[in-house]
């Protein structure tokens, strides 16, 4: 159930309890809306989070943590654990999971996180948060030079991107794979990948994703 219909559904239950005194859909209708307000929890942390991301790019202005983010992703795994909605529990686990990774620089705190929500992703059958979680925890375990479990979450996450459509984000993932090519002694491949990963972003128009592959090639 959709949003709209959700906030339908609360409305009818409404005039069906006015009147014709059947209370009987209230609950399901609250239920309905606590689920609606997990939704835009998670939606408005994300807008937080790609703020932060996009001046995280901005050496003359550097980003700050919006102390709500963090506040939003966990009131969304709250109301998602309220309802019972284990796909909305397991996105918001890997929101938080990024946060402690991305923003505060805290894998050892992050990884927890995102392997529940990875878990519980594959769960419901949710390969896009799968995807996400798989992506971050590669960037964990290739912090910790683990760098064959590093090549093997991320050409993982890269699969199921390509299953859901998300070709930028391959290219994105395949960033990472180049700098563990390049940290495994196999620099042709490095440089094959980040080839590759170039006319993907330019395929898609993914600009970010090209600057970082710009960027990121000098120290291959």
């Amino acid at each position: 159930m959709n949003t709209e219909n959700r906030i339908e559904q609360a409305g009818e239950a409404y005039v069906r309890a006015v009147y014709t005194g059947d209370t009987s859909a209230l609950a399901d209708a609250e239920e309905a809306l606590t689920a609606v307000e997990a939704d835009v929890a998670l939606a408005r942390g994300k807008i937080l989070h790609a703020r932060y991301q996009s001046a995280s790019g901005d050496a003359d202005s550097p980003a700050v943590e919006d102390r709500a983010e963090m506040s939003l992703f966990q009131r969304a795994l709250e109301l998602s654990r309220a309802v019972g909605d284990s796909r909305g529990e397991s996105e918001a686990l890997f929101w938080i999971g990024c946060v402690h990774q991305f923003i505060r620089r805290d894998n050892e705190t992050a990884v927890p996180y995102l392997e529940r929500s990875y878990r519980l992703a594959a769960e419901t059958g949710d390969k896009g948060t799968q995807s996400e979680a798989l992506r971050h925890l590669g960037i964990a375990s290739h912090a910790a030079g683990r760098l064959d479990m590093a090549r093997e979450q991320l050409e993982e996450s890269s699969r199921l991107r390509r299953e859901t459509g998300n070709l930028p984000g391959v290219a994105s993932n395949m960033i990472g794979l180049a700098y563990i090519a390049a940290g495994q002694d196999r620099r042709a491949d490095a440089v094959a990948i980040f080839d590759e990963a170039q006319a993907i972003a330019s395929a898609h128009e993914a600009h970010a994703v090209t600057r970082h592959i710009e960027q990121a090639r000098p120290a291959i």
